[in-house]
Protein backbone atom coordinates (compact mmCIF):
# COMPACT_ATOMS: atom_id res chain seq x y z
CA UNK A 1 0.00 0.00 0.00
CA UNK A 2 1.45 3.93 -0.57
CA UNK A 3 1.18 6.25 1.78
CA UNK A 4 2.39 9.38 3.09
CA UNK A 5 6.37 9.31 4.27
CA UNK A 6 7.48 12.39 6.97
CA UNK A 7 11.19 13.07 7.19
CA UNK A 8 13.88 14.55 5.83
CA UNK A 9 16.71 14.18 3.56
CA UNK A 10 15.08 10.57 2.42
CA UNK A 11 15.49 9.64 6.20
CA UNK A 12 12.10 8.77 7.06
CA UNK A 13 10.41 9.69 10.72
CA UNK A 14 7.25 9.01 10.36
CA UNK A 15 4.72 7.41 7.98
CA UNK A 16 0.71 7.79 7.57
CA UNK A 17 -1.14 5.40 5.75
CA UNK A 18 -3.21 7.60 3.92
CA UNK A 19 -4.27 7.77 -0.40
CA UNK A 20 -5.16 11.81 0.46
CA UNK A 21 -4.88 14.49 3.20
CA UNK A 22 -5.00 18.11 3.53
CA UNK A 23 -1.89 19.81 4.50
CA UNK A 24 -3.34 22.98 7.10
CA UNK A 25 -1.62 25.79 8.79
CA UNK A 26 -1.70 29.15 9.35
CA UNK A 27 0.20 32.26 7.94
CA UNK A 28 2.97 32.86 10.13
CA UNK A 29 1.92 36.91 10.04
CA UNK A 30 -1.78 37.16 9.16
CA UNK A 31 -2.84 34.01 11.00
CA UNK A 32 -5.22 33.28 8.35
CA UNK A 33 -5.65 29.54 7.83
CA UNK A 34 -4.55 27.86 4.04
CA UNK A 35 -5.51 23.95 3.11
CA UNK A 36 -4.24 22.25 0.32
CA UNK A 37 -5.41 18.87 -0.93
CA UNK A 38 -3.15 16.18 -2.36
CA UNK A 39 -3.75 12.82 -3.15
CA UNK A 40 -0.40 10.35 -2.88
CA UNK A 41 0.13 8.84 -6.30
CA UNK A 42 3.37 6.67 -7.35
CA UNK A 43 4.94 9.22 -9.13
CA UNK A 44 4.74 11.62 -5.58
CA UNK A 45 2.16 13.91 -4.09
CA UNK A 46 -0.49 15.67 -6.43
CA UNK A 47 -2.12 19.17 -5.20
CA UNK A 48 -5.72 19.21 -5.97
CA UNK A 49 -7.71 22.04 -4.43
CA UNK A 50 -6.09 24.92 -2.24
CA UNK A 51 -8.46 27.35 0.13
CA UNK A 52 -7.56 30.65 1.69
CA UNK A 53 -9.30 32.33 4.03
CA UNK A 54 -7.83 35.63 3.29
CA UNK A 55 -5.35 37.64 1.76
CA UNK A 56 -2.60 40.14 2.69
CA UNK A 57 1.22 39.96 3.69
CA UNK A 58 2.37 37.96 0.23
CA UNK A 59 -0.89 35.72 0.57
CA UNK A 60 -3.25 36.84 -2.40
CA UNK A 61 -5.62 34.61 -3.99
CA UNK A 62 -5.14 33.67 -7.62
CA UNK A 63 -7.22 35.58 -9.73
CA UNK A 64 -9.21 32.75 -10.97
CA UNK A 65 -10.19 31.76 -7.15
CA UNK A 66 -14.12 31.58 -6.34
CA UNK A 67 -14.99 32.56 -2.77
CA UNK A 68 -17.49 29.35 -0.95
CA UNK A 69 -18.15 29.02 2.50
CA UNK A 70 -15.76 32.04 3.96
CA UNK A 71 -12.39 30.53 1.43
CA UNK A 72 -11.20 30.89 -1.55
CA UNK A 73 -10.79 28.02 -3.62
CA UNK A 74 -8.68 27.44 -6.34
CA UNK A 75 -6.49 25.03 -7.99
CA UNK A 76 -2.74 24.85 -9.70
CA UNK A 77 -2.04 22.24 -12.53
CA UNK A 78 1.53 21.41 -10.86
CA UNK A 79 3.43 17.85 -11.65
CA UNK A 80 3.54 15.25 -8.80
CA UNK A 81 6.28 16.46 -5.85
CA UNK A 82 8.24 14.55 -4.74
CA UNK A 83 9.15 15.13 -2.16
CA UNK A 84 6.73 18.47 -1.03
CA UNK A 85 9.48 20.31 1.31
CA UNK A 86 8.08 23.00 4.05
CA UNK A 87 9.40 24.91 6.68
CA UNK A 88 8.76 24.16 10.33
CA UNK A 89 10.04 26.32 13.12
CA UNK A 90 8.60 27.12 17.05
CA UNK A 91 8.49 30.83 15.38
CA UNK A 92 5.81 29.71 12.98
CA UNK A 93 3.66 27.15 14.42
CA UNK A 94 3.05 23.58 13.52
CA UNK A 95 1.08 22.40 10.45
CA UNK A 96 -1.94 20.09 10.59
CA UNK A 97 -2.38 17.03 9.04
CA UNK A 98 -5.99 15.93 7.78
CA UNK A 99 -7.33 12.71 6.69
CA UNK A 100 -10.41 10.49 7.77
CA UNK A 101 -11.75 13.43 9.13
CA UNK A 102 -9.90 15.00 11.69
CA UNK A 103 -7.05 17.20 12.03
CA UNK A 104 -3.52 16.13 13.71
CA UNK A 105 -0.41 18.92 14.74
CA UNK A 106 2.27 17.18 12.56
CA UNK A 107 3.54 17.26 16.56
CA UNK A 108 1.60 14.23 17.29
CA UNK A 109 4.04 12.23 15.10
CA UNK A 110 7.65 14.15 14.99
CA UNK A 111 7.45 16.09 18.39
CA UNK A 112 7.66 19.64 18.05
CA UNK A 113 8.78 21.91 15.81
CA UNK A 114 12.40 22.88 16.48
CA UNK A 115 15.16 25.49 15.27
CA UNK A 116 17.56 22.17 14.73
CA UNK A 117 14.95 20.85 12.27
CA UNK A 118 13.18 24.16 10.49
CA UNK A 119 12.24 21.69 7.50
CA UNK A 120 10.33 18.70 6.72
CA UNK A 121 9.39 16.54 3.58
CA UNK A 122 6.68 14.87 2.81
CA UNK A 123 6.96 12.25 -0.35
CA UNK A 124 4.98 9.05 -1.13
CA UNK A 125 6.18 5.57 -0.17
CA UNK A 126 5.30 2.02 -0.08
CA UNK A 127 3.69 1.27 3.42
CA UNK A 128 4.63 -1.62 5.33
CA UNK A 129 1.39 -4.34 5.50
Amino acid sequence: MIGLCLGLAGVVWAQVPTPTFTLAWNHTIEKIRWEEDYRVTPDGLLLGEARIKGSGAGMDAPDDAELRDGSWHYRRQLPPMQPLRVGRTPEAGDYQLCFEGTCHALSEWLGPPTAERPALELWSCAQAD
